[in-house]
Order: structure tokens, then C-alpha cells, then sequence
């Protein structure tokens, strides 16, 4: 979404597959973008990957966008420091490094971060408390550095989606009952009354890099089909 509408794109991962056939469908409509293959968890890498983006594109970035994330269900009373570790580096510490990386780099001029968090960091999630929590951190460093950055007008936004259907998230579905009554869990779950697509997550992501939302920072987009405000009401 972003190269479509002209931006120049810096990509990393740890799934090679995943940036070659994304960065081959930027590059054949006609985008410009940089690949790097790296752990984000990995500091020194996380370093490295910011310096060989400065070296392509140049120092200047106008938009951030902190992406990797995961969890796995677990009963907290089962969960262990170890896991606990995994879940805070995977969901938050390498988040600070990143950020903190962006911020003199979106100076003089100003930028835009932006911050994939979760609906679980707004809504009780049992089986994936650590997990819930560390979004719910982000949204409150968010909330931080919106105000302690507004001076120096760079924005800081989060993206807390519902269900979106992505190979990840599929991968995490419960199929037992088949595919059908797991879509139709999703319908009576959702007030949309549908799942969400990529397209969903990534317009929100289009509107905060944007100066369409030059005067937001320290807010959410909700890509939830009303899931959010629905309460546990269910679209029977």
C-alpha cells in the first residue's frame, strides 16, 4: 500500500521467502524498495539493518512502521520466566530499540511512527496475558512519546487490529470444527460481520504515514470491524 502510493520502501525480516515475494511486487509496479534479512531482536542486527538503509536511501526517514510481534497460547500459571523473556523481547524491547533509532534520523523535518500493537491490548486476552500486556505497553509508550516528540512534529500512532487474515494468523486458527464454522465464529464475533484483509490494516497504515494525518499523534486505529466497541455483543 505504501509503495503503491509512491513511497519508498525499506523492508526487513527473518523470512527471506516472505521479503523476495513481497519486495517482487513492489518492484514489478514499478515501486523502488531495500531489503534486509535480519532477527529485529538481535540489536547489533537491528543496528546494522538501520545503517544499510542510510547507505541506500539516505539518513532522512519520513515514517516507521514496527511491525514483528507474536505469541503463543499458554495458561499464565504454566507460563515460566523464559517464556516470559521471549514474549517481552518478540512484543516490546526490540519496539524501543527501533524507535529510538528512527527519532534522530526523522529530524529536522518531523516523521511518522507507527506501531502495530493488538486488540488483546485493549481487552482482557486469558491465555496470552504477557502477550496482551507487553501491547498494552506499547500503547502507553506510545501515548508518551506522541507528547514528549510533538514538539519536534514527530507523530507517534498505534494500529490495533482484530482478526486479519494473514498466513500467521491462519496458521493460529482453530480449525477443528472446519473452515466454515470458523468463519462463522468470526461473523457472529465481528459487528462487520466479516474477517478483516490485509487491505484493512494497511489503509490505516497509508492514513498515518500520510499527511492526511499531520495533526494525529497518540491515537489508535482500530481495524476491527467494530469488535472494539461491540463489548462482547455478538452479531447472532
Amino acid at each position: 500500500d505504501l509503495a503503491g502510493a509512491g513511497m519508498k520502501v525499506a523492508l526487513g525480516d527473518r523470512n527471506a521467502d516472505a521479503l523476495t515475494e513481497t519486495a517482487t511486487m513492489i518492484i514489478e509496479s514499478g515501486g523502488d524498495v531495500f531489503t534486509g534479512e535480519l532477527d529485529a531482536r538481535d540489536p547489533d542486527a537491528l543496528t546494522a539493518y538501520f545503517a544499510d538503509v542510510d547507505a541506500y536511501y539516505g539518513r532522512k526517514w519520513d515514517v516507521l512502521i514496527n511491525v514483528v510481534g507474536g505469541t503463543f497460547r499458554q495458561s499464565f500459571e504454566d507460563s515460566n520466566p523464559r517464556g516470559w523473556d521471549a514474549l517481552i523481547r518478540a512484543n516490546f524491547i526490540w519496539l524501543l530499540h527501533s524507535t529510538q533509532l528512527a527519532i534522530a534520523r526523522m529530524r529536522p523535518e518531523g516523521g511518522s511512527i507507527i506501531n502495530i500493537t493488538s486488540i488483546e491490548g485493549h481487552r482482557a486476552a486469558p491465555g496470552f496475558a504477557v502477550y496482551a500486556a507487553m501491547k498494552a505497553a506499547v500503547t502507553s509508550l506510545t501515548w508518551t512519546l506522541a507528547v514528549e516528540l510533538a514538539p519536534e512534529n514527530i507523530r507517534v500512532n498505534t494500529i490495533a487490529p482484530d482478526f486479519i487474515a494473514t498466513p500467521g494468523i491462519l496458521a493460529q486458527s482453530p480449525h477443528d470444527r472446519g473452515e466454515e464454522a470458523s468463519a462463522l465464529r468470526y461473523r457472529i464475533s465481528t459487528p462487520m460481520g466479516r474477517i478483516g484483509n490485509l487491505a484493512d490494516a494497511g489503509g490505516c497504515a497509508l492514513f498515518l504515514a500520510s499527511n492526511l494525518s499531520c495533526f494525529v499523534t497518540g491515537t489508535t486505529l482500530h481495524p476491527d470491524g467494530g469488535a472494539i466497541a461491540s463489548s462482547g455483543w455478538f452479531n447472532w
